[in-house]
């Protein structure tokens, strides 16, 4: 059977599914290529589709690939079935978190190809990954305060301690890797949210 014409699929409407074929094609040309040397027509060759059918999702390059850092951050909470129930669980959960997206690739690209771009997309927009990191963590505060093994305080203002802590052990880990090796980092990251967490209010 003969394959749609592609200017008969791209006069289709909007769909979720030609949104991720972009974003995973600009994670490829990403991997490949660095920031820097992905253009829109690159994305849309390796999505298969022209650049108007791309313009009509994202205006820019630039919007694309802070759609894509929003997608890799958000997919990377927790989807656990069972809620933690002592403040060792819930750090456990939140460091192994943080070492996902430590080891996102990425964000490993960004980081050692071109920390500015990653600064940009990553620590100075307070975007939609942010706020939904901050909402997910803020909401098993404030249920682990109700369980009695968080320390009182708004889970708002825990949260975003929590993920200033978090962001910091992440962007900051290959610059104090003299003093603080891998096989430290993710204990030393569970013993400054613990204290925290579970300190005195």
């Amino acid at each position: 059977m003969a394959s749609t014409p592609k200017t008969v699929r791209e006069s289709a409407p909007r769909t979720p599914e030609t949104e991720a074929a972009i974003l995973d094609a600009a994670l490829g040309e990403l991997l490949a290529h660095g920031i820097r040397r992905t253009t829109v027509s690159d994305i849309a060759r390796r999505a298969d589709i022209s650049r108007q059918t791309l313009y009509r999702y994202w205006p820019d390059a630039q919007a694309v690939f802070a759609a894509l850092v929003t997608r890799e951050l958000v997919a990377a909470l927790p989807r656990t079935a069972a809620e933690p129930s002592r403040l060792d669980e819930l750090v456990g959960l939140l460091v192994r978190t943080a070492e996902a997206i430590r080891g996102m690739p990425l964000l490993v690209r960004l980081r050692d190809t071109d920390p500015e771009l990653f600064g940009r997309y990553v620590l100075t927009r307070l975007g939609a990954s942010q706020r939904a990191i901050h909402a997910d963590v803020a909401a098993r505060i404030a249920r682990g305060q109700a369980a009695g093994f968080v320390r009182s305080g708004d889970p708002g203002e825990l949260a975003a301690m929590v993920l200033l802590i978090a962001q910091s052990a992440v962007q900051s880990a290959p610059l104090v890797a003299e003093w603080l090796p891998e096989s430290s980092w993710a204990r030393e990251l569970h013993a400054a949210l613990a204290g925290y967490l579970g300190g005195a209010s």
